[in-house]
């Protein structure tokens, strides 16, 4: 499965052997702000040239997710190795439809994530149980995971779209190494600017997909560049019980920093969100701060201490209740 599930990144376990210690994470945290000073004050000066003071919170528990496919995938990514589907509701279940023709008396859900596992050519089968979507889509908004489709069947899905959120490799061997498909980044932006001739996308690119390294990234950064987008979401490995990457490490605190202020200063003007998936815990704290300090827009799932930093750097803090995809 190419998409990576909203909803679910609370539910998923690392090794605890691979788990950064507080005082690990402490030291890689500041590690991470007294590196360049020059290029943090440079991204905070973006920020506030660029987007008003404000700092948006997604808790999406109003956002339901979806598989088209149950728990099935032909790739058995070696991020996620099926784990995350197991968490979706299947779309041929009847409770599902019954609530949803209920409206949000039925399930509460006032959006829906669309996603599921992938054929052999990282293509998820969006075109199967349209009627059903159909459905769902009643006075909902829909955000699909779609992987690589082609145009025929991005037509097809079209009028049932509010949104993609399409995962972007930014290197071959990623692709090879994490989803066992030749692919370059080139066939990457190539499917990404297809899709955007049809509907709203935002891309999503995962820090340290290959097994913790950093492969790829900034190559994917830089051809989002050239693209002017509105939104590009950020999201980092959780290595997973059950999957190849389960005894691997995430990227290092200043790594992901790096990253972090990187995005920024390449996308001024693009609003940018910590998205759901990123590890647990005193590193997941340390994440959202980091981000906050780059001058993101927006983080889903944030930590306590993070709301209230933003409040004490005079950020107006708005909270939503869907997947950050659909603002």
């Amino acid at each position: 499965m190419m998409g990576v599930q909203q909803g679910t990144d609370r539910r998923s376990s690392r090794a605890d052997s691979r788990r950064p210690g507080r005082e690990e994470v402490a030291q890689g945290f500041q590690r991470a702000l007294s590196t360049d000073p020059f290029r943090w004050s440079e991204a905070w000066r973006v920020r506030e040239s660029c987007h008003p003071p404000i700092i948006r919170f997604y808790r999406p528990t109003k956002t339901l997710p979806v598989s088209l496919t149950g728990g099935a995938c032909a790739l058995n990514c070696a991020h996620c190795g099926g784990h995350y589907l197991q968490h979706m509701r299947p779309i041929w279940s009847e409770t599902l439809l019954s609530h949803a023709g209920k409206g949000a008396r039925g399930n509460g859900a006032t959006s829906y994530l669309i996603s599921g596992g992938c054929d052999r050519r990282g293509r998820v089968p969006v075109t199967s149980h349209l009627d059903r979507v159909a459905q769902l889509r009643r006075g909902r908004r829909l955000n699909w995971h779609v992987g690589l489709i082609d145009e025929e069947a991005m037509q097809a899905i079209a009028p049932l779209v509010d949104v993609i959120s399409f995962d972007l490799v930014g290197d071959a061997e990623t692709a090879r190494k994490v989803y066992g498909l030749d692919l370059t980044l080139s066939d990457y932006v190539e499917t990404f600017e297809m899709l955007r001739r049809y509907v709203p996308v935002v891309p999503h690119i995962t820090l340290g997909l290959r097994g913790g390294r950093l492969s790829g990234e900034r190559a994917a950064l830089e051809a989002m560049r050239r693209q002017r987008l509105d939104a590009l979401v950020l999201i980092i490995l959780i290595p997973t019980d059950g999957t190849k990457y389960a005894r691997c490490a995430p990227p290092t605190l200043p790594e992901v920093a790096e990253l972090l202020v990187e995005a920024r200063l390449l996308l001024p003007e693009t609003r940018l969100c910590l998205g759901c998936m990123r590890p647990l815990g005193a590193y997941r704290q340390a994440v959202d701060e980091l981000a906050l300090e780059a001058g993101f827009n927006g983080i889903v799932n944030p930590s306590g201490g993070v709301v209230r930093r933003a409040a004490a750097m005079g950020l107006q803090s708005i909270w939503r209740d869907e997947c950050c995809a659909l603002e």
